[in-house]
């Protein structure tokens, strides 16, 4: 299973059941989820989003971390890889964080962490990112943090009734 994880100032540890209030809390955000895949607004709603993370745990498929401060346990942002294709040492990374806690540096602080833990622990080769066009702050981080751009898919996907492009990036391990 995987393990804790602490940086300078964070906590990271796999979401839990219990978590389900916090996920709500943060998936249900306009801000958080203007450039995510879901938002859920019920309790209800987000028990879809707690099987996505059990079943990636089940299956082998990945993994996510809830993160709070260091010397609290109050969750502020969760990270985590989904898309783990064993056989090709590739995953995905996704991230988000509440509001309250932008322009802090803990996204790219968790970001790093979990790269880490993927290249050295995981034995992943690639980890890849794909970003909503748009959302300037993701790619921000990810181009902090060593990962290159690969490329837009130009309207790749439809959401909220309109055309999305989707842009790719990814980092390779050192060699």
């Amino acid at each position: 299973m995987h393990p804790e994880i602490t940086t300078e100032r964070l906590k990271l540890r796999l979401i839990q059941p219990s978590d389900a209030r916090f996920i709500l809390q943060g998936l249900s955000d306009g801000q958080v989820t203007r450039y995510y895949a879901v938002h859920y607004d019920t309790m209800e709603a987000v028990q879809e989003q707690m099987r996505f993370y059990e079943q990636l745990l089940q299956e082998g498929t990945g993994a996510w971390w809830g993160f709070s401060l260091k010397d609290d346990d109050q969750l502020i942002g969760a990270c985590g890889y989904s898309s783990l294709e064993k056989e090709h040492r590739k995953a995905e990374i996704g991230f988000w964080l509440l509001p309250a806690y932008w322009g802090k540096g803990y996204i790219p602080e968790a970001a790093r962490a979990i790269v880490k833990y993927g290249f050295e622990s995981m034995n992943l080769n690639r980890i890849e990112a794909i970003v909503e066009g748009g959302n300037e702050q993701s790619e921000q981080v990810l181009k902090k943090i060593g990962f290159a751009y690969e490329g837009r898919l130009r309207e790749r996907e439809i959401k909220n009734g309109q055309y999305i492009d989707l842009i790719y990036y990814s980092i390779l391990k050192e060699k």
